[in-house]
C-alpha cells in the first residue's frame, strides 16, 4: 500500500518533500509519493463567521481523490491531503487535522503549525517537525489507531501546539505493536 500526499489549495513543495521523507523515516522507503494533483478548496467549506474552513467537505475531497486512485493503480492506497487553512470540525475551536479511522483519506492543516502563528519568531525547522507529527498522527487513524494515552507518542491527542511539541514523531512501543500486528510495519 502506497500513501499520496496532495495538495488541497497552495501549499509549497518542500513542506510536501519534508512530509514526505518524515512519512518514509516513519514507515519504510517507498511508502509515500507526492501527488502533481492539487485538490481545490471546496467554496462551500468556508465559514466567515468564524473565518476558518470546515473540514468534511475538504475530507470529502480528499477521499474522492483516494478511491479514483486506487481505480486507475487496481491497489488499495490512503491519501493525505495537506492544507494551509485554518480548518475546524464542530464541536472545536480548531483541528490541526482529521482523518477517517479506519479508512482512505486524511488531512492536516498547516495554519496553526507555524510559530509565527503564536506571535513567536519564525523557526522553520520547528514548523516542519510539527507538520511531519501530524502528517503521521492522522496516517496512523488512517491505519486504524486511535489516540494513545502517553503524551509522547504520536498519537497522543492534541489540545493545543504546546501538546504537539512536547510528543515524539514515533509510535510508542503499544502503537507500534498494533501497527505490526496488522502488518503494517
Amino acid at each position: 500500500m502506497k500513501v499520496y500526499v496532495v495538495r488541497v489549495g497552495n501549499v509549497e513543495e518542500e513542506v510536501l518533500e519534508f512530509i514526505r521523507k518524515g512519512l518514509e523515516e516513519t514507515f519504510y522507503r517507498g511508502f509515500c509519493v507526492i501527488s502533481e494533483h492539487i485538490i481545490e478548496v471546496p467554496s462551500g467549506s468556508y465559514n466567515r463567521v468564524r473565518q476558518q474552513y470546515i473540514s468534511e467537505p475538504i475530507l470529502n475531497e480528499v477521499l474522492k481523490f483516494a478511491l479514483s486512485l486506487e481505480r486507475e493503480a487496481g491497489e488499495p492506497c490512503i491519501v493525505l491531503g495537506v492544507a494551509d487553512i485554518d480548518i475546524y470540525t464542530p464541536g472545536m475551536n480548531f483541528i490541526f487535522g482529521e482523518a477517517q479511522c479506519p479508512g482512505k483519506a486524511a488531512i492536516i492543516s498547516l495554519f496553526r503549525l507555524r510559530p509565527e502563528f503564536y506571535g513567536e519568531e519564525p523557526n522553520r525547522q520547528l514548523f516542519m517537525e510539527r507538520a511531519v507529527k501530524e502528517a503521521v498522527h492522522e496516517i496512523g487513524h488512517m491505519l486504524g489507531l486511535r489516540h494513545c494515552g502517553n503524551p509522547v507518542c504520536v498519537m497522543h491527542f492534541s489540545l493545543h501546539i504546546g501538546m504537539t511539541d512536547m510528543k515524539t514523531s514515533k509510535f510508542c512501543r503499544d502503537c507500534m505493536s498494533k501497527l505490526k500486528a496488522m502488518m503494517v510495519l
